[in-house]
């Protein structure tokens, strides 16, 4: 017979994994009317992959919801809803779709890939609602983490639920500042607002922890336009580069990550977003122990809540191209569900006043918003890329035979920084 602590573990990895699938604990149906929530997102084009892959994270997050009955109202439980709006990856088309979610009467929008829209969507947002105090709208982004938008740039009526830049480089940097071996690094981004401070930052970080290391290239390129990176990668590895440093997302790194495998680059790459949408696969045996990514989250967090909402995920979504889970997203979700609660109605300045106070947990992971700024603040890892079944790499990724293991653990308070944001209240 198992000892004791085994037999506790499998009980709670059970109970767990019970919590986190849908029909386990299902509620009755919610009857009223759908609260829509309008993600505005680029579904068609070059980034259309990173699109879908937030679409499938949003939608297992409502179902959740209304799984254990919807969000609860005076009038009676209600559905959450994801209704999509193709902005192609272009702000211009991201300002339609809000445009048109606004003549649907949808308060609740939500984008993240790419910080140049929000930044756009934010400042139409602050107009709109100066202008129709009626129908205003409240914006969750989940994504766009150019730091700006929580800081000099702070709307009432924008929440940022991802770490931003500096908080994501910060955990980076506590693990550049280990690799004792570099010496060299090649910095390369996006050429737009947050590609333009992630380099900004890692320039400034790495003269103040590892002023030894020299920077032997530093450039940006065009967003979601280059559709052949070997040029790049060829200087990268003419650089003498031990390692190159990136914010790139969605195909920008994916195609990034493919030429420097093509070209013989074997340095290390230290990435925002390295650990999916077709970078394991890119890389390959190459990137085993190079490539180092950060999250709010990775599959491998090594704990039975984290394993059984993986599993619970992978269940729902089972094709191996639609491995990508967010525990953000469904932090976000389950937020915003909150708010509408406490808030007792779907108004956007109602939602807002209760989004501030969210404070929020599932599967062992607790997050909550600082009201100062709205951005939220949680968790975040480190992990370096490995072959499943390696030691702490239980589950691979998209089904490439690669995984990342956790190598680094910051907790809310570690990846706390403080703010500029002086925002104005309605």
């Amino acid at each position: 017979m198992p000892p004791l602590s085994v037999l506790r573990r499998a009980l709670m990895a059970g109970a767990v994994a019970s919590a986190l699938v849908p029909s386990a604990w299902a509620q009755p149906a919610p009857t009223g009317a759908p609260i829509r929530i309008a993600m505005i997102e680029g579904l068609s084009g070059p980034v259309a992959n990173a699109g879908e892959a937030v679409f499938r994270n949003l939608v297992w997050a409502t179902e959740r919801v209304n799984a254990r009955g919807g969000v609860k109202l005076p009038g009676g439980n209600r559905p959450l809803v994801i209704d999509r709006f193709d902005s192609k990856g272009q702000v211009e088309e991201a300002l339609s779709a809000l445009r048109s979610a606004n003549d649907r009467g949808i308060a609740i929008v939500t984008q993240g890939n790419s910080s140049a829209t929000a930044s756009a969507l934010i400042k139409a947002i602050e107009k709109h609602n100066e202008r129709e105090p009626q129908r205003q709208m409240v914006f969750l982004n989940y994504s766009a983490v150019d730091p700006s938008l929580t800081n000099q740039d702070c709307s009432y009526w924008h929440f940022r639920f991802d770490a931003h830049a500096d908080m994501r480089l910060k955990a980076l940097m506590s693990v550049v500042k280990d690799d004792k071996a570099l010496k060299s690094i090649y910095l390369i981004g996006q050429d737009y607002s947050f590609g333009q401070n992630v380099l900004r930052a890692a320039r400034e970080q790495l003269a103040a922890q590892r002023p030894d290391v020299k920077v032997v290239g530093d450039e940006l390129h065009p967003m979601a336009r280059v559709k052949d990176f070997v040029p790049y990668a060829t200087k990268i590895k003419a650089s003498g580069a031990q390692a190159v440093f990136t914010g790139n997302w969605g195909n920008d790194l994916t195609l990034l990550v493919k030429a420097a495998r093509e070209v013989g680059f074997d340095g290390r790459f230290y990435t925002f977003y390295g650990n999916a949408l077709g970078a394991p696969a890119a890389m390959g045996e190459a990137g085993i122990g190079q490539v180092v990514a950060v999250a709010d989250w990775f599959p491998n967090v090594p704990t039975p809540e984290s394993e059984a909402f993986y599993r619970g995920f992978r269940q729902r979504f089972p094709s191996p191209a639609d491995d990508y889970v967010h525990m953000r997203m469904q932090l976000m979700i389950e937020s915003l569900a909150q708010a509408i609660e406490r808030a007792g109605k779907v108004e956007a300045g109602a939602i807002a006043a209760q989004l501030e106070k969210a404070d929020v947990s599932l599967a062992g992971q607790r997050a909550r918003m600082r009201a100062g700024d709205h951005q939220f603040q949680q968790s975040l890892a480190v992990a370096v890329m490995d072959r499943q079944g390696a030691p702490g790499v239980k589950f691979d990724v998209e089904g490439s035979g690669y995984g990342f293991r956790v190598i680094r653990q910051l907790t809310p308070e570690q990846a706390e920084l403080p703010h500029t944001c002086r925002m104005v209240r309605p």
